[in-house]
């Protein structure tokens, strides 16, 4: 009886789990501004950002430099982050257009490729990365969520786990410049 009662638990949990697996992107198949990754990340971006522990607790931010280009399907995105702490740091994305609303980008500091599928106003990254915390480096899996705005304006939530569970936040604000 005890068993069974243990089977049902974890029968009963493994399916809550799942059925919170999270937003989909369909939901946001008709929503605007519609997203145009080659459009919006084309020329130069400037961004704010703040990453939070599991806790919920402010631990890093950060001001971002954006600058795009783009030749035919295959884009790179120059970033260059300042953060409050006086560390800098560069990443150059290379994105590439696979099919309508379906990308590939790369970086240095990316293990494998990112996978990202855009519709309506909203795109979704997914990725692996080596993240260095003081002396050690974690495997963290981002679950990127961009959001696109009036005003040239793009929200970033991008959710950071390992094993499958958060823990992390960050929240990045993105704003198309003149130029």
């Amino acid at each position: 009886m005890r068993i069974l009662l243990v089977i049902t638990l974890l029968l009963g949990g493994s399916m809550m789990l799942s059925g919170c697996s999270g937003p989909s992107l369909k939901h946001y198949e008709n929503s605007e501004p519609t997203m145009d990754l080659q459009e919006y990340f084309t020329g130069p971006i400037k961004a704010w950002g703040l990453v939070q522990n599991r806790k919920g607790e402010v631990i890093r931010r950060f001001d971002v430099v954006m600058n795009g280009t783009w030749d035919g399907d295959t884009g790179t995105l120059e970033e260059t982050f300042a953060y409050y702490d006086g560390e800098t740091q560069d990443r150059t994305w290379t994105i590439k257009r696979l099919a309508p609303g379906k990308y590939e980008g790369t970086a240095a500091d990316i293990l494998g490729k990112a996978d990202g599928q855009v519709n309506g106003s909203a795109m979704r990254w997914a990725y692996q990365m080596d993240l260095p915390v003081g002396d050690t480096s974690y495997k963290i899996t981002f679950d990127d969520w961009m959001f696109r705005m009036n005003d040239g304006i793009l929200i970033n939530r991008s959710y950071l786990k390992k094993f499958g569970f958060t823990v992390g936040e960050l929240t990045l604000f993105m704003q198309k410049q003149d130029g």
